[in-house]
């Protein structure tokens, strides 16, 4: 009897010592992980009332990357629902690089004299999707392009992505070879348009008779020849007889760019101080590309136009075979 009851009392402490001991129980709303892009990913079951606040709470993870691992999870969360809460610790050894993938898709694009990465706007593009895509800021680009803070890119127009390495400090400029090997090498002579030649050689011409007309009527009122030394003083002082004698041409020289509002198929300008109609020759230093064009208008004086010399049509920018918005040119014509 007396055994029996040791025996008994034996059994009753092995069985509590069992039951006492701690268990490894998982919570009843967590029911496992799995493992996503080197990211561990708790599954979590969503109890009564519980938020998806109280979910990130209770994970010290914020509800940001909660909603990105959950296909966009927004609103209220339901009973049952099993919920990813990603943990902020790497499992794998092997790092993301999204880095390369970017620089491969820059490399893909063209580039100009400079080595500038270029990319062409397509509709529906905005100057924040560009930055995105190429992995940079809309800031970075503005201070690439010359652009002001709130700029709207336009459809076709040329962005800069990426400097290129030419631009670097110290590094010296490159020439303009590689771009006249990318291209027909210009002729001799710059192609012109024909018409806005032609005015510019009759206009000329017309101030050239009009200016000898009033010279030569000025010298025989003021002064008649009377004597061989009158003569010969008189001849001295006549008018040139030749236009390139007395016509004046003004040059300068500074930056151009395009008329951003202009839709046209002629060679137009608008320039602060030239007249409206003025035929004004403008070459590009760079390449030594020339073209003729008509002034239309006065430049604004507004802050963007500050140190902008001419503003050219779209089609005589394309006429000095530029890739830049802004390029610097020679500009002469007669006043």
């Amino acid at each position: 009897m007396f055994r029996f009851s040791l025996l008994t009392t034996a059994l009753a402490l092995i069985g509590f010592t069992a039951t006492a001991g701690p268990r490894p129980v998982a919570p009843p709303d967590s029911i496992g992980v799995e493992y996503r892009n080197n990211v561990m990913l708790i599954k979590h079951r969503v109890t009564p009332g519980e938020t998806l606040y109280g979910v990130a709470r209770r994970y010290k993870v914020p509800v940001e990357q909660i909603v990105e691992a959950n296909a966009g999870q927004k609103g209220a969360l339901v009973t049952g629902q099993i919920v990813l809460v990603p943990r902020n610790r790497v499992v794998l050894s092997r790092p993301a690089t999204p880095a390369p993938a970017a620089a491969a898709t820059t490399r893909s694009l063209p580039t100009d004299a400079r080595g500038n990465r270029l990319y062409k706007v397509e509709p529906g593009v905005t100057l924040f999707a560009i930055a995105r895509r190429f992995q940079t800021t809309p800031a970075e680009l503005a201070r690439l392009n010359g652009f002001p803070a709130n700029y709207n890119v336009r459809v076709g127009e040329t962005v800069i992505v990426a400097a290129g390495t030419g631009s670097a400090a110290g590094a010296a400029r490159p020439t303009p070879a590689p771009v006249a090997a990318a291209r027909p090498a210009p002729t001799a002579r710059p192609e012109r348009d024909e018409e806005a030649e032609r005015e510019a050689r009759e206009t000329r011409e017309r101030e050239a008779r009009e200016r000898a007309t009033r010279e030569r009527a000025r010298d025989s009122a003021t002064t008649p020849p009377t004597s061989a030394v009158d003569e010969t003083a008189a001849e001295k002082d006549r008018a040139p007889a030749r236009a390139s004698e007395i016509v004046r041409r003004v040059s300068e020289s500074g930056l151009a760019t395009a008329i951003q509002t202009d839709a046209s198929d002629k060679y137009l300008a608008l320039h602060k101080t030239a007249p409206v109609g003025t035929i004004m020759q403008v070459r590009n230093i760079m390449n030594g590309q020339s073209v003729y064009v008509r002034v239309i208008g006065p430049l604004p004086d507004t802050g963007e136009n500050t140190n902008i010399l001419v503003r050219l049509s779209k089609k005589a920018v394309q006429r000095l075979a530029t890739p830049d918005q802004r390029f610097r040119v020679e500009t002469s014509y007669v006043p």
